[in-house]
């Protein structure tokens, strides 16, 4: 095919995508009109045509200013079609940098308050099973503390035995959704007044505190404390964060305001995305922990230790300092 024909064939459909292009890389024009939107489902198959038509360009001889033009709309094409990804990635760091930390101080009465409700009754319960062991009956049955002595005994299976790594993947999809079902039970029960929040952090820190201090007392802390210390940081958080964000649907339906109830429900519901998307992503962090780093046998306690505070004393930092520097 000759040049000319070749041209007088595609010279549509090129400045049909350059005008959409034009478009689309101005921010003062409409993207409105129905042939942009038109254009915009059928962008990625018009850029392969476009980089069709390039080739044969080149390979038939074509003039360098057919060909020169051609590559400028590839190159625009390219660029407005993976554009969006590298928003996306930029919008997932922007969060965690920014909106995360600045969402969860903008919250912190209910942050404080979950933080007392869920941590103020595990300290309370690890501290009274110290001072009488056999506390721990009345908050757990016994079958249910034998099968924990007995998943952290000595003679454990997966105890001084390294898994494999599907053993490592299996347990982290245990793990993660085990921890999200406490994060989204906590946060849905805001719903109820905030009672279900209530509830669910308050259970949660007396069973947590009921296991930790009757394994201590039980001589099982030595496989205990290391074992949950590396991840304890993230997941503890995330529950405290699931239950700000419980409670502050729950303040919503008692305090409405001037609002219609369910309108204020929307609006704390919005308020608290940030929250909650935070928390997921903490509980997916939580259980990658837990699986591929606090189930190792072969690291000696006192490095979990030292890890262990490192990573409380990192998300500590986090939510405190990161940021600030956009006004939270």
């Amino acid at each position: 095919m000759k040049q000319e024909a070749f041209e007088e064939r595609y010279r549509a459909q090129w400045e049909s995508v350059e005008r959409w292009l034009d478009t689309a890389e101005s921010r003062t024009k409409s993207r409105r009109d129905a042939d942009w939107r038109s254009l915009a489902a059928e962008f990625p198959e018009r850029y392969r045509q476009v980089c069709q038509h390039l080739a044969l360009a080149r390979s038939r001889g074509y003039s360098p200013a057919l060909e020169d033009r051609l590559n400028r709309l590839a190159l625009r094409g390219h660029r407005q079609l993976y554009q969006p990804r590298v928003r996306a990635l930029r919008a997932v760091v922007q969060f965690i940098a920014f909106g995360f930390p600045s969402a969860t101080r903008a919250h912190w009465q209910f942050m404080l308050a979950s933080t007392l409700l869920f941590f103020g009754p595990l300290a309370a319960m690890t501290a009274a099973i110290a001072i009488e062991p056999t506390l721990a009956y009345s908050a757990l049955d016994a079958p249910t503390l034998h099968n924990i002595e007995a998943m952290y005994a000595e003679d454990a299976e997966h105890f001084g035995i390294e898994r494999g790594s599907g053993g490592d993947f299996e347990m982290f999809g245990y793990y993660l959704f085990n921890n999200t079902t406490i994060g989204l039970r906590t946060i849905a029960g805001g719903v109820l007044g905030g009672l279900g929040s209530l509830f669910f952090l308050l259970f949660n820190g007396f069973y947590i505190g009921a296991v930790a201090g009757h394994l201590t007392q039980a001589g099982l802390g030595g496989n205990f404390w290391p074992f949950v210390v590396g991840h304890g940081s993230l997941e503890l958080t995330a529950i405290v964060i699931s239950g700000g964000a419980g409670l502050r649907l729950g303040y919503a339906m008692w305090a409405p305001g001037q609002r219609r109830r369910s309108h204020a429900l929307t609006d704390a519901a919005r308020a608290v995305l940030p929250l909650i998307f935070g928390a997921a992503l903490m509980f997916v962090l939580a259980a990658v922990v837990e699986a591929f780093w606090s189930s190792t046998v072969w690291l000696p306690a006192a490095t979990k230790y030292a890890v262990g505070a490192l990573l409380w004393l990192l998300v500590g930092l986090y939510f405190a300092r990161m940021g600030r520097l956009h006004g939270s």
